[in-house]
This record gives C-alpha cells, sequence and structure tokens, in this order.
C-alpha cells in the first residue's frame, strides 16, 4: 500500500492537537493532590466506563490477543464473556462501590494505599507499589510492542523506529501529567477506538461475503492445504489439539512439551487458552491497578452502576470484535489466495529476520505470502490484515484507533507506576510523607525509569510475546493482590499477617511457577 505522508501526518496531528487539548483541560482543572492522584473523587459515570475500558483495552488486547485468536480461534471469545462479566460487572458492582467508599473514607489514593491503610501496614502499601513499579514495564513495553508492530507494517518501516518514533509521543503527553487529564484524553482515544472497531467488523464481514458466508469459509478453512501447513512452534496444529478456527480446542491430560521438532507434544494447546488466557486474563482484571483507580474516582455507586452498560457494550466491541477478526483472517487469506511459506521455527531469528525470510510482497507492498509458524506471524495478523482488506484511510484511521488504545493504556500505567514508587514506596514505605516536593520529584523519576525499561524491553523481548507477557502480569496481579483486597473489601477479620502472607507468598509462588514450571517463561 502506498503511502500518503500528508494525508497521514494531517490525520495524527489532529489526534494530537486534540488529546494535547485535553490534557491542558486537565491540568488547568488539578487544583488539588487529590485532583492530581484520583481527579478529585467527581469523574462523570461515562468518563469512568470509557477510561476505565480505554485503560484496559490496549494494543495488547487489539493486536496481541487479535492476533492470538488468528492461532486459537473463535474459542477466545470466551474471553469477551470474562472481560464483560468480570472485568465490568463484577469490578463496577461488587468491588468497585467498595473500594470507593473504602478508599473516601480512608483517604487513600492509590491502590497499594488502599491495601496498607485496610491493614495498617507500610510494608503491604510498600512492597505493593514497588512491585508495581519494578512488574508493570513488562506489561507496559508490550503495548508499546503493539503499537511498533502497526506502525512498521501500515508505514512499512523498521520495526525499532516506530517503536521510538511511539515512545516519543507518549512520553510528551504523560509529562502533562495528573489524573484528570489523563481520564479526558481517555475519553476521546475511547470513542475513537469504538468507532474503529465498529468500522473494521463491518468491512471484514463485508469481505468475506456477509455474515454466515464468513463463518462457513472459516469452518471450511480446516480442510484446506494451507490448515494443513500451519505450525506453532514447529508442530502441526493438529498435533497440540486444535480443532479448527470455529471449534474450541481439544482438552490433552498431557503435560509433556513439544521437543526440538515439535512433533512429540502431548500438553497442547487447550490449557493455554482456558486457563492462561481466559481464566488468567479475565481473572486477573479485578487486581489491575490502574483500574482499581478509576472505580476510587467515581463519585457515587449510583454513578458505578451507571458505568456497567456503557463498559459492557465497550468491551464488547474492543475485545469481541477483534477475537471474530483475528479468527475471520484466516479465511479471507485463503480467499484472496495469499500463501504461505514454509518456516522451520527458530529462536534465534529476529523480527527483521523473520520478515525478510518469510513475508513476501509485491511492488504495491501488498503481501503475497506470509508464514506458516504462527510463532512469525501472531503479532502481526490483524496489521496486515487491516493493511491488506482496507482501503488507505482506514488503514490510518485504524493506525490512530491503536495509537489511542496504547496511549490510553499507557499513560495510566505510568502513572500508576510513578505514584507507585513515590507516593507508595518513597513516600510511606521510607516514611518521607510530609515531604511533598520530594515526593512529586520521585514519582517524575519513577515515571521516567518505568519509560525507560518499557522502551528497553519492547526492543528485546522475542516475537508473538504480546499476549504470553499480557498474561505473566495479570498473573502477578492475581497471584499477589487479589486474595488481599477482596479479603480487606468483604471480610471484617481479614489480619495484617494474613494479608502479609497472602501478598508474599503469592508473590514467591508465582514467581516460581513462572521462572522454572511454566515451560513458554522458564529459564
Amino acid at each position: 500500500m502506498a503511502i500518503n505522508a500528508g494525508l497521514f501526518g494531517l490525520v495524527m496531528a489532529f489526534y494530537l492537537v486534540v488529546t494535547a487539548y485535553l490534557g491542558y483541560l486537565g491540568w488547568k482543572r488539578t487544583k488539588t493532590h487529590e485532583d492530581f492522584m484520583i481527579a478529585g473523587r467527581k469523574v462523570h459515570p461515562y468518563l469512568v466506563a470509557i477510561s476505565y475500558g480505554a485503560t484496559f483495552i490496549s494494543t495488547s488486547a487489539i493486536v496481541g490477543f487479535g492476533g492470538a485468536a488468528s492461532i486459537f480461534g473463535m474459542g477466545l471469545l470466551w474471553l469477551t464473556f470474562m472481560n464483560i462479566f468480570v472485568g465490568i460487572f463484577i469490578a463496577f458492582v461488587v468491588f468497585g462501590n467498595r473500594v470507593r467508599k473504602m478508599g473516601r473514607n480512608l483517604g487513600a489514593l492509590t491502590f497499594p494505599e488502599v491495601l496498607g491503610r485496610r491493614y495498617g501496614s507500610r510494608f503491604i502499601q510498600g512492597f505493593s507499589g514497588l512491585l508495581i513499579w519494578i512488574f508493570m514495564p513488562l506489561y507496559a513495553s508490550i503495548v508499546l510492542i503493539g503499537a511498533g508492530r502497526m506502525l512498521e507494517s501500515i508505514l512499512q518501516i523498521d520495526f525499532n523506529i516506530a517503536l521510538l518514533f511511539f515512545t516519543v509521543i507518549i512520553a510528551a503527553y504523560v509529562i502533562l501529567g495528573g489524573l484528570k487529564g489523563v481520564i479526558y484524553a481517555d475519553a476521546f482515544q475511547g470513542t475513537l477506538m469504538a468507532v474503529g472497531m465498529l468500522v473494521l467488523l463491518i468491512g471484514t464481514y463485508s469481505a468475506l461475503g456477509g455474515v454466515g458466508k464468513a463463518h462457513n469459509a472459516l469452518t471450511d478453512f480446516k480442510e484446506t492445504d494451507t490448515y494443513a501447513n500451519m505450525t506453532n512452534k514447529g508442530a502441526p496444529l493438529p498435533v497440540l489439539g486444535h480443532s479448527g478456527f470455529t471449534a474450541f480446542p481439544k482438552m490433552s491430560l498431557g503435560n509433556k512439551p513439544a521437543g526440538p521438532d515439535g512433533l512429540n507434544n502431548t500438553e497442547g494447546i487447550f490449557w493455554t487458552v482456558l486457563f492462561g488466557l481466559i481464566f488468567g486474563v479475565g481473572i486477573g482484571v479485578l487486581a489491575q491497578p490502574q483500574l482499581v483507580v478509576r472505580c476510587m474516582a467515581a463519585k457515587s455507586k449510583r454513578d458505578l452502576n451507571r458505568a456497567v452498560a456503557i463498559g459492557g457494550v465497550f468491551i464488547l466491541l474492543m475485545t469481541g470484535v477483534a477475537f471474530t477478526v483475528g479468527s475471520l483472517s484466516n479465511a479471507y487469506w485463503e480467499q484472496e489466495g495469499v500463501g504461505i511459506i514454509k518456516s522451520p521455527y527458530n529462536t534465534s531469528l529476529s523480527s527483521a529476520e523473520v520478515r525478510e525470510m518469510y513475508y513476501e510482497y509485491d511492488e504495491d507492498g501488498v503481501l503475497i505470502n506470509r508464514p506458516s509458524e504462527t510463532a512469525y506471524w501472531q503479532d502481526n495478523a490483524i496489521p496486515e490484515f487491516v493493511n491488506h482488506a482496507f482501503p488507505q484511510w482506514f488503514a490510518y484511521v485504524f493506525m490512530l484507533a491503536l495509537v489511542a488504545a496504547a496511549m490510553s493504556t499507557l499513560s495510566s500505567q505510568f502513572h500508576a507506576m510513578g505514584t507507585s514508587f513515590g507516593h507508595d514506596f518513597y513516600g510511606a514505605f521510607l516514611g518521607k510523607k510530609g515531604e511533598a516536593e520530594a515526593i512529586t520529584y520521585m514519582t517524575r523519576v519513577g515515571i521516567a525509569a518505568t519509560v525507560l525499561v518499557s522502551v528497553g524491553l519492547g526492543y528485546i523481548l522475542p516475537m508473538s510475546i504480546i499476549a504470553r507477557a499480557t498474561t505473566i502480569f495479570f498473573g502477578l496481579c492475581s497471584a499477589v493482590f487479589l486474595s488481599a483486597y477482596a479479603g480487606g473489601l468483604f471480610w471484617k477479620k481479614a489480619t495484617r499477617m494474613g494479608a502479609f502472607a497472602s501478598i508474599t507468598g503469592g508473590f514467591i509462588v508465582w514467581a516460581i511457577w513462572t521462572l522454572f514450571f511454566k515451560a513458554t517463561e522458564a529459564v
């Protein structure tokens, strides 16, 4: 696809001007420390819902999990159900009002501070803040990777340049600071995301001849030569329990990982899809620090309840569309005659080497062959589909929607990481509460450090990491925070020692499992 630099520049300039204005508006309306930290606890329900959704749904959900759906199929729509039922309904109606009231009564401004003050422990607040500051850059980095992959595919530029370009934009935006500015910008960005995803869904079904024809073609794709030659980390998809793209993977009770040739795998993908993706992410959302703060910022229980319907529709448009389009893209490539290049799995290959060896384009930049190895394809599935199936104007609009998704998530992540380090670790754990200027300075230092670490991880993390890294961080939050968080909200007899054991024990078990037992992350 030929790039119209002038058109793209105008679209991006308009977006950045609006975002900058909203950030400025938030800055002007930030009068107190509480305004900066938690938007004065008076946020409108529409802003709460869209800001929550835009923070929750990033490029990792659209590009990474949409790409995962291009491998695992429509079964991932169960994650959409979990996102809406757990991530919206339970998070707002069951947890949201309680944490809003507790935060107000205790004078807490951050998620770690809610835990610390509920249990009367500076250690719990400081340790929780330190964990967020250390490990959230992993999540932030894969958001950057998702945006970088999209810019790489649409603009046909080097991934490293795309990553640096995007980081500069994010860094400039975050400097404006304050949760009010972040929420105002989130609302604009979230609205743009919803429009982009709706057009994406309509365009996809149109390209495949309608809803019924599209799903029939996807079901029939299982019988094609293309499907027979597709692999995942060297193993043919059927060996892993793959049952096609309109069926859930077959269950396997084995636990033997694939060998170097990938052909002796008895573990399969059933457990990866069910527990790694659907339950791991679906439940982990309850203990996401940057999302809990949105509930704390709401004015009343009534406002939180009103936000449920808005948030549910938003999440359906985001994840439901991404998973549907990711799956249907396989039928589209078959319809358009895009072939596959036999590509043995090799972890030593860089992204640039994989693209040079296994991606083939015609003289107009249109994809004509893609790799047979899904690990080489996953993070590029959605960007390549948009680039191939849609007109240039939509490619730019969709890229803008992904920029919005990444910016809304990253601004919230950097805000959460900075306050976790400055307010919770430096201010509370190290006992510097009275030094407001020093705490503000250390918060900025914390933000700067996490920006640098996130960018560094974005350069070194392997291909097809987006969905997996998301599940790692969500798993951390579930293991470390969820029990103490739920106990603090719903059980009056929950004690400081119980919370200490839950948080430290959860972290130790998560670390051991992730580093030594989980095959795809083990050292």
